[in-house]
């Protein structure tokens, strides 16, 4: 991971726990290396590391390690036996971009990151249809524990979302430690169920994700390594199942006249957020619910004897005038029509 140093300035709420901070300084004292720049250039006072509620932003922590890593000529900032030399996780990006989706992406990052170091083991497993993520230490990691495992999820996963250019809301998030004093800054970075005192370090989420196509290529690759430490922080807003969701709860077709509040209360986003990212994917919940009507609407006509008044009723529409009005605008043609024409076209085809 690469950062341009740019002297700073606070910029920002103040939500990352000085615990994180520290534990960089701790890696330039396993290298017998003065931080006074670092934290300079971060614009940290130093005064700070002796506060255990004391606070920094998310642009802080991003100059202080970038200037730590090249400092130090270490992407691991000394969670492991040896240095990951400048440029290391950059790597693991380049050997997975030219992927076909997510799922293999990520099986090639973990694969060579053992190339790296074998102190832990990253592994991407399906559980039924969740996907987890999860570090098993295979080293003791000291001091430094907590900030690696927290680190490490966060690096893939924001190199995942990067990668298929959508926010993977996560189902479960579970750390192997206690709830740290600063645990209220958890769900900034893991949004979500928290689990401590787990087994090991893992996060869980839809595993269809995992089949969503890469959307990077090297030239995108190249830019985002330039400032790619705020993927560690950051949230992706959109969402790319969130559209499949919405069909999968529309197919049923006691769903199809929900609002838009019941539909984004099942998906467990703000009926804000769910008009926002429809209208990114070029959609609309209407689209959407006018597809769903349509589809079911022509797999009733063309596969049962219900009438075009109960067929009406089913789809979701108050009356059958209604529904001739928007099946004669989905398909050009009466409900009617549409079934004897297909109804002639089978005889004469048997």
């Amino acid at each position: 991971m690469t950062n341009a140093l740019q002297p700073s300035r606070p910029i920002g709420r103040a939500a990352t726990p000085i615990a994180f901070i520290r534990a960089i300084v701790l890696a330039y004292r396993r290298y017998a290396v003065d931080p006074s720049r670092a934290l300079a250039q971060a614009g940290i006072d130093p005064a700070l590391l002796e506060q255990d509620s004391a606070r920094v932003t998310a642009l802080q922590m991003e100059v202080m390690s970038g200037a730590a890593m090249q400092e130090l000529d270490d992407e691991a900032l000394g969670w492991f036996s040896r240095r990951l030399p400048w440029g290391s996780y950059g790597m693991l990006c380049r050997a997975s971009i030219t992927s076909p989706d997510l799922g293999v992406a990520l099986k090639r990052w973990c694969r060579h990151h053992r190339l790296l170091t074998e102190d832990i083991g990253i592994t991407v497993e399906l559980d039924g249809s969740t996907a987890r993520l999860s570090i098993v230490p295979r080293q003791e990691l000291g001091d430094l524990r907590e900030f690696c495992l927290v680190t490490l999820l966060r690096y893939v996963l924001g190199y995942a979302c990067w990668a298929i250019d959508s926010r993977i809301p996560l189902l479960e998030s579970r750390f192997p430690f206690p709830a740290p004093p600063h645990a209220d800054a958890y769900p900034l970075l893991f949004p979500g169920p928290l689990v401590f005192d787990a087994e090991r370090a893992e996060v869980c989420f839809d595993a269809r994700y995992l089949a969503l196509p890469i959307r990077r290529d090297e030239a995108a690759l190249r830019s985002m390594l330039q400032r790619a430490l705020p993927l560690t922080v950051l949230q992706y807003r959109r969402d790319r199942l969130l559209v499949e969701g919405v069909r999968q709860f529309l197919h049923n077709p006691a769903n199809l006249g929900a609002t838009a509040e019941r539909v984004a209360a099942h998906l467990h986003v703000s009926v804000r957020t769910l008009h926002r990212q429809l209208k990114e994917e070029d959609s609309s919940l209407q689209q959407i619910k006018d597809a769903t009507r349509r589809d079911h609407a022509m797999e009733l006509l063309d596969r049962s004897r219900k009438s075009v008044k109960q067929i009406s009723t089913l789809v979701g529409f108050g009356n059958e005038k209604s529904f001739t009005r928007a099946f004669r605008t989905w398909t050009g043609l009466s409900p009617r029509a549409w079934r004897e024409r297909n109804l002639a076209a089978a005889e004469s085809a048997t």
